[in-house]
């Protein structure tokens, strides 16, 4: 069970991606662009790494050397953990600044 640094970054783009998109739709928990890109580009890489550890690695076609499945499967899971770790830490950073 191997990961390699183009899936990590594959992860930490999609996820950066992921908590802008999320910080501009959800504005109330938003804590500015760069912030919204970094954590989620950490919650993209972690929950990539989750992901490719439960799922492993996909059997899908391979081009040029790369999974296709397996970038995929790198860009929604990217995606979806970055938006869902930066609604998290809005959420609580909120949550925090009502006390």
């Amino acid at each position: 069970m191997e990961t390699s640094i183009t899936d990590l970054i594959v992860q930490l783009i999609a996820g950066a991606a992921g908590g802008t998109a999320a910080g501009t739709a959800l504005k109330d928990l938003s804590m500015g662009k760069p912030v919204d890109a970094i954590s989620g580009a950490i919650g993209g890489g972690i929950v990539g790494q989750i992901l490719a550890a439960v799922l492993g690695g996909a059997a899908g076609g391979d081009v040029g050397g790369m999974d296709v499945a397996s970038v995929v499967k790198d860009i929604v899971g990217g995606g979806v953990g970055g938006a869902v770790v930066m609604a998290i830490i809005g959420a609580l950073r909120n949550a925090m600044m009502k006390r």
